[in-house]
């Protein structure tokens, strides 16, 4: 399933009709803070910083914490992405003492703009589209690149000297001290986390699900142990051409992620994936935002003390663009910062749920399997769920 969605996804971004930012051989600019680690030809990958071709105030071209808060529209936050140049040079995972990966870990570590300076052996082209990944613009490898004095972020350094802190401890410590995800997910990337002896370059991908699922497994393991919620809820949030509706259940954890890309035609691509209490093995068949999801709407559950099922639906309207996991993560996180509706039957809470749906309630429930187990079941009330 996950080919299929990515096939689907890559036809989407074929077709779009957008240049990259031009510039030549040399660079002056800022970089936000901002790194890419590749996957390409692991353990050996390329690795390098985005920087934006001005100074001043880059911050926002990698805040994705700040882009749904601040009302964001998708072609803003795609004009500050493809802003961004991609210097690139191959460099083994291990390779902690290379130059450019410690001006990668300054980076990273740096608690705001960076003035910086790169030459390319070629001039830059291209631009990048992910689901799992913010897109960016052109890229090049890197002949040269400095950057000026940097003021670390204090929490992140004083994870980053503690050699003997695990990585995941560090995750769950930063996070719980307000670090955003980003830059705790960019410091794990450029292996500036974790026990020293274990250090190493994770590629930009894989350290966004590490994250996640490092978060989400702390707060599930909290979870288990709360209260189950008395009554059904669906929280609604619609924004970056999306619309998510997430539904709790007066149940132990169960959780389905469900998304439905909606083309222009009225037909629409359906993925889905889930797991049940005792938790789900391998990697997700629909890659990314089933990570970013789950964190999410566990950490709410847990700021609640309070554990049930969870079921996201999620729409993905004409003209939607990918823009990377942070953009599931972070609706999903507003949708469990709004005030929900609550209904005292699984009827009423999927009635009102079809209601607000394009594609209607049974399209999903068709690719579904929690969703249609709880649909058939005869506790549909409260009162029958507590017999």
């Amino acid at each position: 399933m996950i080919r299929s969605k990515y096939a689907f996804l890559k036809r989407l971004t074929r077709d779009l009709k957008m240049r990259s930012i031009d510039v030549g051989e040399e660079l002056e600019g800022a970089t936000p803070p901002s790194v890419f680690i590749g996957s390409w030809n692991y353990p050996r990958v390329y690795a390098g910083p985005m920087i934006a071709p001005m100074q001043g105030e880059v911050e926002i071209f990698d805040s994705p914490e700040r882009w749904i808060p601040e009302s964001k529209t998708q072609e803003e936050i795609i004009d500050y992405r493809l802003n961004l140049i991609r210097g690139k040079q191959l460099v083994g995972v291990r390779d902690l003492d290379n130059h450019l990966v410690e001006k990668l870990q300054e980076i990273s570590l740096s608690s705001g703009a960076i003035e910086s300076e790169a030459q390319f052996r070629k001039k830059p082209r291209g631009l990048f589209f992910s689901e799992e990944q913010t897109p960016h613009g052109p890229s090049a490898v890197l002949e040269n690149f400095e950057i000026e004095n940097v003021k670390w972020d204090r929490e992140l350094e004083r994870a980053h000297y503690d050699t003997d802190l695990r990585a995941g401890e560090a995750i769950v410590e930063l996070h719980r001290k307000g670090t955003p995800f980003s830059a705790i997910q960019k410091a794990l990337s450029v292996g500036a986390l974790g026990d020293a002896r274990k250090r190493r370059l994770v590629p930009t991908r894989w350290s966004i699900t590490a994250c996640d699922s490092t978060l989400a497994d702390h707060f599930h393991r909290r979870v288990l142990e709360y209260e189950i919620l008395d009554t059904y809820r669906v929280h609604e949030f619609e924004s970056l051409k999306n619309r998510y509706l997430i539904l709790l259940t007066p149940s132990e954890w169960q959780y389905e992620w469900m998304e439905a890309f909606i083309k222009r035609d009225g037909r629409a691509m359906i993925f889905s994936d889930h797991e049940t209490l005792k938790g789900k093995g391998g990697y997700s068949r629909v890659g990314g935002c089933y990570y970013s999801a789950r964190m999410a709407v566990l950490e709410a559950l847990d700021r609640e003390e309070k554990q049930a099922g969870a079921i996201i639906l999620r729409e993905a309207y004409p003209g939607y663009v990918p823009l990377g996991v942070f953009n599931v993560r972070e609706n999903v996180k507003n949708a469990m910062r709004v005030r929900p509706h609550e209904f005292n039957s699984l009827k009423e809470a999927l009635e009102f749920m079809d209601r607000k749906l394009k594609l209607g309630l049974d399209a999903f429930r068709r690719r579904s399997n929690l969703l249609r187990d709880i649909s058939s079941s005869r506790q549909t009330t409260l009162d029958s769920f507590f017999r």
